[in-house]
């Protein structure tokens, strides 16, 4: 089958949900291995490196942040992390880790097939890149998947690094969180708080203040521009910055 070629490593220590997600992406083509703790994954990992790992975030033991932490020490590898908590910390700090998604729990077993589609398009989608872009101070090398900052390089994640790479590609561009989610994510459909939190996280490494950005830009209602030459806030009759009427709105 056409996926035959990727291989899968599924780490999860509920025996039904192994089987469950393990049954839907072989019969989607891949070739499926699983672990069911920590220890486990990384001597699969080492017997057979994956094309792409779905871990589950709650293991014995060692847990998935750890797990993740560990394999991407060892070298690179999309990961997909599953969680059964709702808590947007806990989504935030897998994404700092290195993971390239996550799914909460309950999740239907088609759309995480969906997902692993997906993350797998765009790393092969990197692995034919476009040429150097440079703009406002931020430099980016697709073909060594490299990203820095006035000469500082940026420790970005794959999708952060996609996300970055997609809006400096559209500069002064406003443009909505349901187009972020199709083009660089490669989504018809999902929750469009993941743009959000990469958004949050992608302006806490690029932005000298990253609770008053001025690189990418919340446009309220559609979503956000990169600001090629970003405005000069304006500041009043006494020099001091006038306030923002949005500061303090999410975005």
């Amino acid at each position: 089958m056409q996926n035959a070629q990727h291989r899968i490593l599924v780490v999860d220590d509920d025996p039904t949900v192994a089987e469950v997600v393990t049954g839907y992406l072989e019969r989607a083509g891949y070739v499926v291995d699983h672990a069911a703790d920590g220890p486990a994954a990384l001597r699969t990992a080492g017997a057979r490196w994956p094309d792409l790992v779905v871990l589950d975030l709650m293991l014995p033991g060692m847990d998935g942040l750890e797990v993740c932490r560990t394999l991407r020490g060892t070298g690179p590898v999309p990961v997909i992390m599953l969680t059964a908590r709702g808590d947007e910390d806990d989504r935030v700090l897998g994404l700092e880790i290195g993971a390239d998604d996550y799914v909460t729990k309950p999740f239907s077993p088609r759309e995480l097939v969906l997902r692993v589609d997906s993350v797998l398009r765009r790393s092969r989608a990197a692995a034919m890149p476009g040429p150097r872009i440079s703009r406002a101070g931020i430099a980016l090398d697709p073909a060594a998947r490299r990203a820095s900052k006035q000469g500082r390089e940026l420790a970005l994640t794959l999708r952060e690094f996609d996300l970055l790479a997609y809006l400096v590609g559209h500069p002064g561009e406003a443009i909505t969180r349901e187009r972020l989610m199709h083009d660089v994510w490669g989504w018809e459909f999902g929750d469009l708080s993941t743009v959000t939190v990469h958004v949050r996280r992608l302006r806490g490494k690029i932005e000298d203040d990253p609770a008053k950005p001025r690189l990418i830009q919340t446009v309220w209602g559609v979503g956000y521009r990169f600001d090629e030459e970003p405005e000069v806030p304006e500041q009043g009759p006494s020099g001091v910055q006038a306030p923002d009427p949005a500061a303090g709105a999410e975005g």
